[in-house]
């Protein structure tokens, strides 16, 4: 194992590795499941949809979003309720995006801090030193 790591195309398979799973890691992927309900109507389904682009009205940046197209909170709340069904669905459904963006970056630091750390672990198993200045 040591004549292994001591030549040089593990050094560059581990490199490629390591930054194709840094790209494949940055895309990130929406999978969404949930139960069918047996019984209950359209007007439940309504009823969450409308309470979940509510709480994404409610936060500060969406509702000084709103103040700055001269819109009030209430106006847009009567006019999502006023939507058709398949509208207040794709509004609901775009909701989640607005939420998964809300993050700011941690995610991306996160993850660039693990391929830092396992570039580091690479090579001091190949019995590199890392000197930072």
């Amino acid at each position: 194992m040591a004549t292994i790591r001591r030549t040089a195309w593990f050094f560059v398979l581990a490199i490629v590795m390591a930054g194709w799973m840094g790209v494949l890691g940055s895309f990130r992927g929406v999978a969404e499941a949930s139960i069918i309900p047996s019984s209950g109507g359209a007007g439940d389904l309504r009823t969450a949809e409308i309470a979940k682009v509510q709480t994404v009205l409610e936060q500060k940046v969406v509702m000084q979003k709103l103040l700055d197209y001269g819109v009030s909170s209430e106006e847009a709340m009567a006019k999502i309720r006023s939507m058709s069904d398949s509208d207040l669905h794709r509004i609901a459904s775009l909701t989640d995006r607005v939420a998964a963006g809300a993050d700011g970056g941690v995610d991306f630091l996160i993850g660039l801090a693990v391929l830092v750390i396992l570039i580091i672990v690479i090579l001091m198993l190949m019995n590199k030193r890392v000197v930072v200045r």
